[in-house]
């Protein structure tokens, strides 16, 4: 076998280690690559008439979330007509004018020692009430308020769901090479309310989430230098490490069901799949050969586990198929495809795929063996998909310098993700996160017999 390639099979997920300037985390979207014929729609600054200030726009973080998506054109609040709160108050021949197709309007208003959110979605062209929503929750938990508006509207406008109430995971370092600080770190999906989970003077690598959102795990060298797997409580800080053999512990990733988790152990000779169960600490290898396998991640059925092997003398994605142990290859275009992950179908799969020499994010159809290439940057790493499943972040290169960037599965939508300060890697898309506030019953404090406006 090559040697450069056994080399960057063992090394992979060092590879995704970064070098950072800045203790700062937060991230910032830059939109590459947008639909043609965006939506256009207008987004008013919601209704506020409390002395207080809020400590968040949420009418302004709607705004940003639908812009950056790449699927929505906003129009610039000082261009619009008017600034209607009510169903009452909307002319829509002023919209037409300004070729909106889409009005969200709103209002905000204090409850107890919390804050209620109304808003309303309208069909400019067919003047009509598309949808409407009441929301209550604490002032700190109005960002996530706005990002679930941007996700309801989102959803009824492409069909498809919306995701800017997820996280991001990725792992930051800072310092020179050969005395760098490493950083586990959680931002919300647009780059905001950075937080730092915990920092080590040794590497910090293959970042995952629990399908609750509750707990990730990763590997870190923090004891002794030597690679182990552990699990982090999200709520509560505590850390535990769940492995401590001798050779490679690492790339571990989360059953479906939050209960197993699958890694890549060499206690047996050659690193192979095992499979923990997170309840008993009961271990099962489910591959078994003298190359490597490595890169574990799960089918969305939890039935079987797709990895990376150079079994082939080359670095292909496979298959083993848990009930019976039975491995197949997937893919064949190419002499290198690695850190496959599945798309929640179960149909496709996004991995790492080398075309002249170039390492791009590509996208295997499996049913009709059809490859398409997502990215156009090269030195591409470390997909992980979105809990919708349209869009994947990865790693790469933008001016010498390393960043996140995401790729709708289309190719329709693309934007970046550099770090405020420093570079950024290893990014583990979250599953969507648990609501912090409630729905409320009516949706709409407007009687539904007002009149419309023409």
């Amino acid at each position: 076998m090559n040697n450069d390639i056994k080399h960057r099979l063992l090394m992979l997920p060092a590879m995704l280690i970064l070098l950072a300037s800045s203790t700062q985390a937060e991230l910032r979207i830059e939109v590459t690559k947008g639909v043609d014929n965006a939506l256009r729609v207008a987004i008013v600054p919601f209704d506020w008439r409390e002395r207080d200030a809020l400590p968040e726009n949420v009418s302004a973080i709607i705004t940003n979330d639908l812009k950056f998506s790449g699927r929505f054109e906003t129009l610039p609040v000082e261009q619009m007509l008017s600034m209607p709160h009510r169903q009452d108050q909307i002319f829509f021949r002023d919209w037409r004018l300004l070729k909106v197709e889409y009005v969200l309007i709103g209002r905000l208003t204090r409850v107890g020692e919390g804050v209620q959110v109304n808003y309303e979605l309208y069909d400019v062209h067919n003047q009509s009430l598309m949808l409407s929503e009441a929301i209550a929750g604490s002032d700190k938990a109005l960002r996530d308020m706005a990002h679930h508006v941007s996700d309801v509207m989102y959803e009824k406008l492409t069909g498809i769901e919306g995701v800017f109430s997820t996280r991001i995971m990725y792992v930051t370092a800072r310092g020179a090479f050969n005395n760098q600080t490493f950083a586990l770190n959680i931002a919300d999906a647009d780059g905001h309310r950075a937080r730092q989970l915990f920092s080590s003077k040794e590497p910090i690598m293959s970042p995952d989430w629990s399908p609750d959102g509750k707990k990730v795990t990763y590997v870190s060298y923090e004891r002794d230098s030597k690679p182990a797997i552990y699990l982090h409580h999200l709520e509560t800080g505590r850390k535990e490490q769940l492995t401590n053999f001798p050779g490679l512990n690492g790339a571990p990733s989360f059953s479906p069901d939050g209960k197993q988790l699958a890694m890549v152990l060499s206690k047996g000779g050659n690193p192979d799949i095992y499979v923990l169960d997170l309840a008993t600490r009961a271990l099962r290898r489910v591959t078994r050969h003298r190359e490597i396998d490595t890169e574990p991640d799960w089918t969305s059925d939890g039935s079987a586990i797709v990895f990376t092997s150079n079994r082939g003398a080359q670095p292909q994605i496979y298959r083993v198929f848990l009930d019976n142990l039975r491995v197949e290859r997937l893919t064949y275009e190419g002499d290198y495809n690695a850190r496959a992950r599945m798309l929640p179908d179960n149909n496709s799969l996004v991995m790492v795929h080398r075309r002249e020499g170039i390492f791009h994010i590509s996208l295997l159809d499996m049913q009709r063996r059809r490859l398409f290439v997502l990215t156009e940057t090269s030195l591409d790493e470390s997909p992980s998909v979105a809990p919708n499943g349209s869009m994947l972040i990865y790693a790469t290169k933008q001016n010498g310098k390393d960043i996140l960037a995401a790729v709708a599965i289309d190719g329709g939508v693309k934007f970046n993700l550099p770090a405020i300060e420093g570079d950024v890697r290893e990014p583990a898309w979250s599953p969507h996160k648990e609501q912090r506030f409630r729905l409320l019953e009516p949706g709409i404090e407007s009687a539904p017999d007002l009149p419309v406006r023409q």
